[in-house]
């Protein structure tokens, strides 16, 4: 492969948006071993959220698509490939990238999920206050604290 092929493939697997319209590789080779990477991304976005039970298995498949990803940059930047094997090597990594965009969406909704609920328990929680002030319920606690109640003026 000449020079300037390797960086046109090296530039296109940087591309943010190099995985627009790829596709995810049925199965790649993890740590030697055929991993059904389609499947698995498949069938972790049916479910609305990854079950606790499985999340430490998708971290684990993340952690390793990483590192598979990371070595195939290494040998496509560095190794002695014809062009054909480049262009392979440059798909494979970009299919990658896909799974692992897929993969760290899941976390994400979980977790944008999580903050919504937060935040709407504590909208209720403020509404719940302010009606409890508005219609002179508030507790004795707060009463005559500088809101302009005869408390501490000693009239």
């Amino acid at each position: 492969m000449k020079e300037y092929e390797r960086k046109q493939l090296l530039e296109r697997i940087g591309r943010e948006s190099a995985t627009v319209g790829a596709t995810i590789p049925d199965e790649v080779a993890l740590d030697g071993e055929a991993f059904p990477l389609r499947e698995f991304v498949f069938e972790m976005k049916r479910v609305d959220a990854v079950p606790p039970e499985r999340r430490e298995e998708v971290e684990d498949a993340k952690r390793n698509l990483r590192r598979a990803r990371r070595e195939r940059a290494e040998r496509l930047e560095e190794a002695a490939l014809d062009y054909a094997e480049g262009e392979t090597l440059a798909e494979e990594i970009i299919g990658i990238d896909r799974a692992l965009n897929a993969l760290e969406s899941l976390g994400s909704t979980t977790d944008i999920e999580r903050e919504m609920r937060a935040k709407e328990t504590a909208d209720q929680k403020r509404w719940y206050n302010f009606l409890q002030k508005a219609l002179g319920r508030e507790s004795e606690s707060s009463r005559g604290r500088g809101r302009g109640g005869s408390a501490g003026r000693g009239r």
